[in-house]
């Protein structure tokens, strides 16, 4: 073939053509693009004629299949030939059959992550291991593309996930054997663009920046993780996540023998702006360190709830409540103080701690975020409520509240 072709079938279906990208005419066609992808995967099998049938036609809306079938197979050559002169040769007609036959100078990069995944089970030798795994890590951009247009795609997209995520736990703990702590880091964050729901990738990342004396980074690392859970699942981190924050808060206490490490960490945090964004766990630790300084000192904070919404309205779609949420955190993050603390409580709650505040500073603070929030939605009809009670050692529960919409 003069010149060189590739097809990319991970995270998206796209064709280069000695590495430029081109317009693939291939992917506006359902059932080709189902075709080709059918083929490439089962290639060295031919795939006869009737399986495909199945698989293309699974409604049986075809009154002559056969010929529907031989047309489907000349329309996507002539595509294939367009992009390439040649390319549809690999299309190959058997005797009521089709397969896939890779030709010089034609790479598909799901062929090849599936010969790097049979690779990596039979070498030993740890310098080849690290050269395919880097390979491994190039090549997988995204699951496997999935046409929507046959059943095995799923299966085939599900197996190679599993074996990507197999092989990246392998390549951190060979990295892990030669202390190659920052290979580590740049492997999970890789890897994360890929899953970023993978709590192992992200406690193996923190473990990482442990190691680094990167603790800040760790938690920063450990809230981000929290607060896509919980955003996007609606769950509260896993078992292993939290048991490996209180790992982190204990690695925090050995630092006190590291001078040089706890001025870095604290010359990167005081150069963060606006107030603390956490997930509710660690707002719980900090309320309670609070409460102690406050018995000890003998003051007083303020502990504030903003509701968005009725509690019976169910009206509001997931998406919308999503982003409304986001930007009442962002306005609250961006405009209260760096001593504040937020944490999303519940889909349409946030709870504030505001340090010495009194009452009037307090109600100023909440009025100030009722009116940024409509500035940011002007048209909406949103209830905005909010309560602001005092927190001290002498105060009940109900003593000195305010509330207001």
């Amino acid at each position: 073939m003069e010149h060189s072709v590739r097809i990319q079938m991970m995270g998206n279906y796209l064709i280069f053509i000695d590495e430029q990208r081109i317009e693939n005419p291939v992917i506006r066609s359902r059932k080709g693009s189902a075709l080709l992808a059918f083929l490439i995967l089962h290639r060295g099998y031919q795939v006869p004629n009737q399986r495909l049938l199945r698989e293309l036609w699974s409604d049986n809306i075809v009154t002559n299949p056969e010929n529907a079938l031989k047309t489907l197979v000349s329309r996507t050559r002539s595509m294939l030939n367009q992009m390439a002169e040649g390319l549809g040769a690999c299309l190959v007609s058997d005797r009521g059959a089709y397969h896939w036959e890779q030709r010089e100078g034609v790479r598909v990069d799901a062929l090849e992550l599936m010969d790097l995944f049979d690779t990596l089970e039979r070498i030993k030798d740890k310098d080849e291991k690290r050269e395919i795994y880097k390979k491994l890590l190039s090549l997988y951009k995204g699951d496997l593309y999935q046409t929507g247009s046959l059943e095995e795609e799923a299966a085939y997209a599900e197996r190679m996930h599993r074996q990507y995520l197999e092989a990246v736990y392998n390549y951190i703990e060979m990295l892990r054997e030669e202390e190659a702590y920052n290979e580590i880091s740049a492997v999970c964050r890789t890897a994360l663009e890929v899953d970023n729901f993978d709590d192992r990738l992200h406690i193996e990342l923190m473990k990482s920046m442990v190691h680094l004396n990167r603790v800040s980074d760790a938690m920063a690392q450990y809230r981000h993780a929290a607060n896509i859970t919980y955003r996007y699942l609606g769950a509260e981190p896993s078992e292993n996540m939290r048991e490996f924050y209180a790992h982190l808060n204990r690695s925090r206490k050995s630092l006190k023998s590291n001078l040089d490490a706890i001025r870095n960490e604290l010359r990167q945090s005081s150069k963060e702006h606006g107030a603390f964004v956490c997930d509710y766990n660690m707002f719980k630790e900090i309320y309670n360190l609070e409460m102690r300084n406050l018995e000890r000192l003998g003051t007083t904070m303020f502990l504030g709830v903003i509701m968005i919404g009725n509690a019976e309205d169910n009206e509001m779609d997931f998406i919308r409540q999503d982003n409304i949420m986001s930007g009442l955190i962002e306005i609250l993050r961006t405009n209260l103080r760096k001593g504040d603390i937020i944490t999303h409580f519940a889909p349409t709650i946030v709870a504030l701690l505001l340090p010495t505040v009194n009452y009037d500073t307090g109600s100023m603070v909440m009025e100030r975020v009722r009116q940024l929030f409509y500035k940011r939605y002007p048209n909406s009809n949103i209830p905005f409520h909010h309560r602001l009670g005092m927190l001290g050692p002498d105060t009940s529960a109900d003593e000195y509240d305010i509330e207001g919409s």
